[in-house]
C-alpha cells in the first residue's frame, strides 16, 4: 500500500456574480463548514441540513477534502473528495492514493457563473493532489435532468466538459453499475506522482471480469 500523509493546502479565488462576488475556497475545515448556512437548492443527494452534516464529516477525515463556493454567509456549491465508500467496489483495492470525487453540486441560481469549473480548479491547485488517482463515477440517475431541461446525453456532455477542465478523462470499465446504462461513465485523473504500481492496481479494479475476455 502507498503510504500518504494526505497533506492539504488551502487555496481560494473570487468569482464574479451579479448577486455579489463568490468565494471559492478549500479544503475547508469542519468548523468553517458549520459557520455558514447551506443554500436551500442543494438537494441533489439529501436535504440541505443533512448534506451539510455529511460534508462536515468528510472534512474531518484524514484524506477528506471539501471545496466550497459561498456568498458572505451561505454555501451555494461544493465538491467532495474522499476514499471510496467501503461498500463500493472501488474500495476493494484498499488504495491510499485513490480518491473519489464523491459529489459536485451547485445551487441552480449560481450555475451560470462557472462555479463547477471553479470548484474543480481550486481543488487541483494543491500540488499534493498529484499524488492521487481521482475518479468520478457518473450515473445518469444522479443528474438534475428535470431542473436543467437537458437530455441524458446533453447532460453527459456537460459533465464531461466540466470534469475535463480539471484533467479527468473517460476511462473504460466493465463495472456493472457503470455499464447498466450507456450514458453512465467512469472518469479519472492520474496525478503526476502516482506510481505505476497504483495505476496497475486501479486497472485491475476497472476490469472486474477480465477473465471473460
Amino acid at each position: 500500500m502507498v503510504a500518504l500523509e494526505h497533506r492539504k493546502k488551502y487555496y481560494a479565488e473570487t468569482l464574479p456574480a451579479s448577486e455579489g462576488d463568490l468565494v471559492v475556497e478549500g479544503p475547508v475545515l469542519p468548523d468553517r463548514l458549520k459557520y455558514y448556512s447551506f443554500h436551500e437548492g442543494l438537494v441533489a443527494f439529501r436535504p440541505p441540513e443533512e448534506q451539510q452534516e455529511a460534508l462536515i464529516g468528510i472534512a474531518g477525515l484524514a484524506e477528506g477534502r471539501i471545496i466550497i463556493a459561498r456568498t458572505a454567509n451561505e454555501i451555494v456549491g461544493y465538491v467532495t473528495y474522499l476514499h471510496p465508500d467501503p461498500l463500493e467496489h472501488w474500495s476493494k483495492g484498499n488504495m491510499e492514493d485513490l480518491l473519489e470525487l464523491g459529489a459536485i453540486e451547485v445551487a441552480a441560481p449560481y450555475r451560470k457563473y462557472g462555479v463547477a469549473k471553479a470548484l474543480l480548479g481550486v481543488s487541483f491547485r494543491d500540488p499534493y493532489m498529484e499524488n492521487y488517482i481521482v475518479i468520478s463515477t457518473e450515473y445518469y440517475w444522479h443528474w438534475d435532468l428535470k431542473g436543467t431541461g437537458l437530455s441524458v446525453w446533453e447532460y453527459r456532455r456537460v459533465m464531461e466538459k466540466v470534469m475535463s477542465s480539471a484533467g479527468l478523462e473517460w476511462v473504460a470499465t466493465d463495472d456493472p453499475e457503470i455499464t447498466a446504462h450507456p450514458a453512465n461513465c467512469l472518469m479519472a485523473r492520474f496525478g503526476k506522482h502516482v506510481p505505476q504500481s497504483s495505476v496497475e492496481k486501479f486497472d485491475r479494479l476497472r476490469f472486474r471480469f477480465r477473465i471473460l475476455y
